[in-house]
């Protein structure tokens, strides 16, 4: 399975204090450049910077269309770390892109790439026995401690998911 990720996923797991169910879920997770360097350069995160330096699972992979990345950013106002997400994703052909950012995922479902974001990751981990329901409601409440906002919308279909 190809797998991608931007930013914010990568670092809610990390809040959430539940990085490695990326690994149990997707073994690899391909990064591209601009994301593994905003996910290292703020010097506000230290601890967080040497997780994601340290971690085996995280691969980080150039994107071959400089060009397109340009384009992108000029045309949708991304960022380069969702743009250079978006450029791999489509570049590789990957199975899924893991993003959270609703400008970013509109342009990527529009190039036609399979998304999922932080919910869906926690979602597929209680599915497949990874987290419980408390687990999930534990996860939950970590990323509303540490400012990770979640609309009620999503955080309601959660619930609903694990009711079943």
């Amino acid at each position: 399975m190809i797998v991608v990720s931007d930013t914010t996923p990568i670092i809610s797991l990390m809040k959430a204090g539940q990085l490695e169910l990326l690994q149990s879920l997707f073994e690899v997770v391909c990064v591209p450049n601009a994301v593994y360097q905003e996910l290292i350069k703020n010097p506000t995160f230290p601890e967080e910077a040497r997780m994601v330096r340290e971690c085996q699972f995280l691969r980080v992979e150039e994107v071959e269309n400089e060009k397109a990345v340009t384009i992108l950013r000029n045309f949708t106002g991304l960022d380069a770390g969702e743009s250079e997400a978006i450029i791999l994703a489509d570049e590789k052909r990957s199975d899924v892109l893991l993003m959270d950012e609703h400008r970013g995922r509109q342009v990527a479902k529009k190039m036609g790439i399979t998304i999922t974001g932080t919910i869906g990751i926690l979602t597929q981990a209680f599915d497949e026995g990874l987290l419980t329901k408390e687990d999930v409601e534990r996860c939950i409440e970590r990323l509303k401690e540490n400012g990770i906002r979640i609309s009620e919308k999503l955080y309601e279909k959660l619930r609903q998911h694990q009711r079943l």
